[in-house]
């Protein structure tokens, strides 16, 4: 496939020159609860799109679409102030600063405890532009002995700047819900989706990653997920799988145009 011609890393947002953050995170590694027990850290930024202390307005999952109906990360803890307040100030430091932030990342990942450990590169948030992909890119070379792992929805992205050449510790899955559903093959491709519950997933015959998240990217493809249980996600998405939503969203907006 072809992507889409490149981007510098202003291209998604509106820019107010000289305007920055007060402050940059001290520490740009964390844990969730979820991944802290399987002894995973992970790097995140806001869901589908903030806006900085600046009143710089950033797309964050320029390929989203179906899934912002039940993302995850737009519920519960995600919304808390003090958590929304630490992935904006990462994304502020990225865009306002992204030379800065790069060698503090990888300054960072140089401590001992990551060694052998693995990075989830965004549990919110995407690649949201091909300088913030390149920066990674140099960032994970660089950091051999720690591996990193990605879902994404940045197929186009990814076809261009990661797949030609890949760092050996980098691992990634193409989750389904995003603009570019279309161009995946279950049978080519490593992909992931999110069902209604285990129950669905077993009687699609995909691969439940529920034990560890790592099964997403280390495990047999393709690979079902369980939607998480917030009320308001689960009515949205009903019996389908979030990929039945975008396939549903792409047949509205064809029809739409050929009426």
């Amino acid at each position: 496939m072809t992507g889409p011609a490149s981007d510098d890393q202003f291209t998604l947002f509106d820019e107010l020159p000289g305007q920055r953050a007060a402050a940059r995170p001290r520490r740009l590694l964390a844990q969730n609860g979820q991944l802290r027990r399987e002894g995973i850290w992970n790097w995140t930024l806001p869901a589908l799109s903030a806006e900085l202390p600046s009143g710089r307005k950033v797309v964050t999952c320029p390929s989203a679409d179906a899934c912002a109906d039940i993302c995850y990360a737009r519920f519960g803890a995600y919304r808390f102030s003090n958590v929304l307040a630490r992935h904006v100030a990462n994304l502020a430091f990225v865009v306002e600063d992204l030379d800065g932030w790069e060698k503090v990342m990888r300054t960072e990942l140089g401590a001992r405890r990551f060694q052998d450990r693995w990075i989830r590169i965004h549990d919110s948030g995407d690649w949201f532009s091909d300088a913030y992909v390149l920066a990674w890119l140099r960032i994970i070379s660089d950091r051999p002995g720690v591996r990193f792992y990605t879902y994404t929805k940045e197929v186009a992205r990814f076809r261009r700047l990661v797949e030609p050449q890949p760092p050996p510790n980098l691992f990634w899955v193409y989750s389904l819900g995003g603009k570019h559903d279309r161009v995946l093959d279950a049978t080519v491709d490593r992909v992931a989706d999110v069902f209604p519950d285990e129950a669905a997933i077993a009687e699609a015959n995909w691969h439940s990653q529920a034990e560890s998240d790592l099964l997403a990217v280390l495990g047999p493809s393709p690979v079902g997920m369980a939607a998480n249980r917030i009320p308001a996600a689960l009515r949205r998405q009903g019996n389908r799988t979030l990929g039945q939503m975008q396939k549903e969203s792409d047949l509205r907006r064809q029809q739409r145009r050929t009426s």
